[in-house]
């Protein structure tokens, strides 16, 4: 995996996956096979995988602040939802969900079978694309840092996770690439913006 410029400085908002609950937004999840939820006028596709139900797709709720669409370019946060930062993340899942946890993440990966399980068939740079066993069609969103630098959309796709590093800047995400066999780990400043995956309480 390609490391992100000045470790600590990176950090891709959470398109994925993000989730916090945020009381004045309704919240919808369907019964239906496929189950959805509805969140801030739109629909969001969701899995089941090792028990627990994910989105299956990048979150896409637009903040005040703390949250951008991909070089600034609306078009970006339809294709991988929009990135954000740490704080920001923590608090914009919907009613019944949470930003996911590191042994989350984990759990999630073992119970897939493997990461490129879980990454979307088409999307990816040169030939990264995944088999996406279980719809769970993760995107590559790249990232912002915290100086308002853009990179990676297409090879990186990368995610929040609520556990911290310390009581400092850093916090741990966890990252897929276009051109590795495994999800790494890396933790960076909270002010950075990456993806977020979200899972149900």
């Amino acid at each position: 995996m390609r490391m992100l410029a000045r470790r600590g400085r990176v950090a891709a908002l959470a398109a994925l996956l993000l989730f916090a609950a945020v009381a004045y937004a309704q919240t919808t999840v369907s019964t239906s096979t496929p189950q959805s939820v509805s969140y801030g006028g739109k629909t969001y596709k969701t899995v089941v995988i090792g028990g627990k139900m994910w989105m299956a797709e990048n979150l896409n709720y637009q903040t005040a602040s703390g949250s951008w669409c991909y070089a600034n370019n609306i078009s970006n946060c339809d294709k991988y939802g929009r990135l954000y930062d740490w704080k920001t993340a923590k608090k914009v899942c919907p009613t019944g969900f949470h930003l996911p946890s590191r042994q989350e993440w984990n759990d999630l990966v073992n119970a897939a079978g493997g990461y490129k399980k879980l990454k979307a068939r088409s999307g990816w740079d040169i030939n990264g694309n995944g088999t996406d066993n279980f719809g769970f069609s993760a995107l590559p969103g790249g990232a912002r840092d915290s100086d308002g630098r853009f990179s990676n959309a297409g090879s990186l796709g990368l995610w929040w996770t609520a556990t911290e590093d310390d009581a400092g800047v850093a916090y741990y995400h966890r990252g897929m690439s276009y051109d590795n066999g495994y999800v790494d780990e890396y933790n960076y400043d909270k002010s950075d913006g990456y993806s977020v995956c979200v899972a149900d309480n």
